[in-house]
């Protein structure tokens, strides 16, 4: 991607994330950049065209990040084996790692406030918010525990119930960091949150891969 390119991009996130997706044209983004709409459209066929690249990109660096951490990539429909063998410390790590991610990443954190910010405007919007916020995590999640159930990592329980237990803190956290210069709090208190988490429900250890 050209620098220019990039610039567009991430010019109309910030313009998104703070006016909202429908109140921002292409001219304003143009403005903002300091070029003219032929300039922008030479990269971009229309405002369309670069919300969607933001998009794809969320999904491509999510990916990356799941491999990154060694948790599950796909859907559990697609690639159920890729469940089995997730171990408590990979959870924690992509976690507290998706937390400095959503919270601070230039890209990342602007991605969620848009969302934020027209999931009450959008129906497009308010569907992207959940899968990729709110209820898509803890489905998620809810495959992970049912497998680590399954081998014994975990007491049994109902998966959702553990799941929702688990994410519900990391939603509130995110959300309480934005409010916050300091941002060490909350993800110390994430970290305590997920060792408790262990403590009550690991099957008497805490699996080591």
């Amino acid at each position: 991607m050209t620098d220019t390119k990039e610039k567009i991009l991430m010019t109309a996130l910030h313009l998104f994330a703070r006016e909202g997706y429908e109140a921002v044209s292409v001219s304003m983004i143009a403005a903002e950049l300091g070029i003219t709409k032929g300039a922008l459209y030479k990269h971009y066929k229309n405002k369309r065209d670069i919300f969607d690249s933001i998009v794809e990109r969320m999904y491509r660096i999510d990916a990356q990040r799941s491999q990154e951490y060694e948790v599950p990539q796909e859907k559990y429909e697609t690639r159920p084996e890729s469940y089995e063998s997730v171990s408590m410390d990979s959870i924690q790590n992509y976690t507290m790692s998706q937390f400095i991610f959503w919270t601070e990443d230039d890209f990342a954190s602007h991605f969620r406030k848009m969302l934020t910010l027209e999931q009450y405007r959008n129906a497009e919007m308010a569907e992207l918010y959940h899968n990729c916020i709110v209820s898509g995590p803890v489905w998620y999640m809810e495959d992970i525990f049912r497998e680590m159930i399954k081998n014994g990592v975990l007491k049994e329980a109902d998966p959702k119930q553990l799941a929702v237990e688990f994410y519900a803190p990391f939603y509130l956290l995110v959300n309480c960091s934005d409010l916050s210069k300091d941002k060490s709090q909350w993800m110390e208190l994430l970290r305590s949150q997920i060792e408790c988490f262990m403590q009550c429900h690991a099957a008497g250890h805490l699996r080591k891969d």
